[in-house]
C-alpha cells in the first residue's frame, strides 16, 4: 500500500523494511525493544503533514466515536450546506 503522500513514500518503505526485519529477527525471538521507533516517528510526522495538506481535519479523524453516545448520531451539517 502506498503512503498518503508521495513525499512520505521512502520513509514508509524504510519503516516497513525495518519493522519486518525487527519483527522476524528480534520480536519473535523475545527481543521487545523497538529498533524502528525513530523511523516510525519521522514517518508519522510526514503522514500528518500530508493529511493536513489534503484538507483532512486530524482532530476529526482521531476522535473516539465507537462505544460513545456519538456512535449512532447523524453528523452535523457542514458549513454552507
Amino acid at each position: 500500500m502506498n503512503s498518503i503522500s508521495q513525499e512520505c513514500q521512502q520513509l514508509k518503505n524504510d519503516y516497513d523494511h525495518c519493522f519486518n526485519k525487527w519483527f522476524r529477527d528480534k520480536f519473535l525471538r523475545g527481543v521487545k525493544e523497538d529498533e524502528c521507533k525513530e523511523l516510525f516517528k519521522a514517518y508519522q510526522v510526514c503522514v500528518k503533514k500530508g493529511i493536513r495538506e489534503k484538507g483532512i481535519n486530524l482532530e476529526e479523524v482521531e476522535r473516539n466515536i465507537l462505544g460513545t453516545e456519538h456512535e449512532k448520531t447523524t453528523p452535523p451539517p457542514k458549513d454552507g450546506h
